[in-house]
């Protein structure tokens, strides 16, 4: 019977791992043909030209929620403000901070409260005042106070309900957005012959980079390990796997830290889940879920050009607390649209992306630590064919591989960021070294997270230190995920 049990499972990694080898071609090839397309028919200067002087130009208003963060509130802000774009404004919300963030920005900004026709079409925690600047220099801030809701979630639906424009995007104020962002997340909504409701920009890690008056000026990688291991991450997951997706219609979530909502259809789907730890993965579901439930066309647009860069967790400590997070969210959005898995109403999502998520995401780390457990048991007893397990091991090692070079070679089609073409040699060594360093860790704390959500124990929103774009540790929010939850690397689902 044992002897049985070792065979089927020995298939079951087999063919799982080819048809997830497989899965990887196939998006590695649908994202270079999104990149070439891409390429064909945009252009920034056009773009720019266009929209700029276009009187039918939509307006897109940029939520950034704020919960104590009076270090670096002010320098963030005015980098919003800055932003390249005819028409926009910046909805500031402040999620009932307990420091001195509301009196800065009162104090900077000359705020004044007004009176505003908040409509709550979202509920949330009590709104209490809208503050708008009596200086014209900052006629596009707004800010909007309200009691602290304990999510990133909750003080986001505050700002989708105060905000003006048909399409809004939700950022995070500690979050760097490239002055031309809104232009790259726009242009897809205008020139698609479909109802697009999301756009979702590329991130990147801001880690190494050089930033001065709250832009990045010089784009390096990072040289710490964990930063480096992510921005790996970060580029294989939009560059391949999202791009993959969005050629087939089949997005799995927009990124919390970086995307553009329809603000009329994220309200009609009911905006963000305050109870969700993986809000953004959730409302893409609900609001293809609503397209799909009134059978209206839609479409969700991956851009693959740089939009936002963001500040990755530096040490073990902050990365447990973020992906422990991740894997609890991933469970629990699974756990709420289950009604959509192989339901052929909900079109791709429910056909393609949710099956895809269950058994390439969710089960990945569960078989991979099946798998290690049995493997030990096998070298214990002497069970191990050494020479075929050596064999099986440097194929697959070969194979993640053979897919960073890809994504390498992706990002330099597209325009590369690094002014240095050696640079690209840190995140090759990233990749050598990530099987080995990276992966178990991310594993382990995405079963940890299973493990929470099966115990339902109760979750903090704890805080995250980082060292701050000032290079001062600083302890900052952790409000909810800015990334997908993105590949931990190795043969993993949890690549796309």
């Amino acid at each position: 019977m044992k002897a049985i049990l070792f065979d089927f499972f020995n298939y079951f990694v087999f063919f799982y791992t080819s048809f997830l080898a497989v899965s990887f071609i196939v998006m590695m090839f649908l994202s270079f043909i999104s990149l070439k397309l891409r390429r064909s028919y945009y252009d920034d200067n056009y773009v720019r030209k266009v929209l700029s002087e276009s009187p039918y130009t939509p307006g897109v208003s940029v939520i950034a929620p704020a919960y104590n963060e009076e270090k670096t509130i002010i320098d963030n802000v005015d980098s919003m403000l800055g932003l390249d774009y005819p028409l926009f404004e910046v909805v500031i919300v402040n999620d009932g901070s307990r420091d001195s963030t509301l009196d800065k920005l009162i104090e900077h900004y000359e705020l004044v409260e007004v009176p505003f026709a908040y409509i709550e079409r979202i509920k949330t925690q009590p709104f209490r005042r809208v503050l708008k600047s009596t200086n014209p220099e900052y006629h596009r801030l707004i800010v909007v106070d309200k009691e602290n809701g304990g999510t990133k979630a909750d003080a986001s639906n505050a700002g989708i309900n105060a905000a003006q424009y048909p399409y809004f995007i939700c950022t995070d104020v500690d979050c760097i957005l490239r002055r031309d962002a809104l232009y790259r997340c726009i242009w897809p909504v205008l020139s698609s012959s479909k109802h697009v409701i999301a756009v979702s920009g590329t991130m990147r890690m801001a880690n190494g980079c050089k930033i001065e008056n709250g832009q990045v000026v010089e784009v390096r990688p990072p040289h710490t390990p964990i930063p480096l291991f992510q921005n790996l991450e970060y580029m294989r997951s939009y560059l391949v796997g999202k791009m993959g997706w969005s050629a087939i219609n089949a997005m799995p979530n927009v990124s919390g830290g970086f995307g553009l909502f329809d603000r009329q259809i994220a309200i009609a789907a009911g905006g963000y889940d305050p109870m969700s730890f993986a809000e953004d993965m959730d409302l893409l579901a609900r609001m293809v879920g609503y397209m799909c439930d009134f059978s209206r066309p839609y479409k969700v647009v991956q851009v693959p050009e740089t939009c936002c860069w963001t500040e990755g967790p530096p040490n073990l400590v902050v990365l447990y607390r973020q992906r422990t997070r991740w894997g609890r969210g991933l469970f629990q959005a699974l756990m709420i649209h289950r009604k959509m898995i192989f339901n052929k109403t909900y079109r791709q999502t429910g056909l393609v992306t949710l099956p895809y998520m269950v058994i390439f995401e969710f089960l990945a780390p569960i078989i991979e630590a099946t798998g290690f457990i049995l493997f030990l048991f096998l070298a214990f007893t002497g069970a191990v064919n050494w020479h075929t397990m050596w064999v099986i091991f440097l194929a697959i090692y070969l194979f993640c591989q053979f897919l960073s070079l890809v994504v390498v070679a992706y990002d330099y089609y597209l325009g590369t960021l690094y002014r240095r073409g050696y640079e690209y040699i840190w995140i090759i060594a990233a990749s050598i070294l990530e099987p080995f360093i990276y992966h178990p860790l991310i594993t382990f704390f995405s079963l940890k997270g299973y493990l929470n959500h099966l115990m339902s124990r109760d979750y903090k929103w704890g805080k995250m230190t980082r060292k701050g774009f000032s290079q001062r540790e600083e302890p900052i929010p952790m409000d909810g995920p800015k990334v997908p939850p993105p590949s931990p690397g190795g043969i993993s689902g949890n690549d796309l």
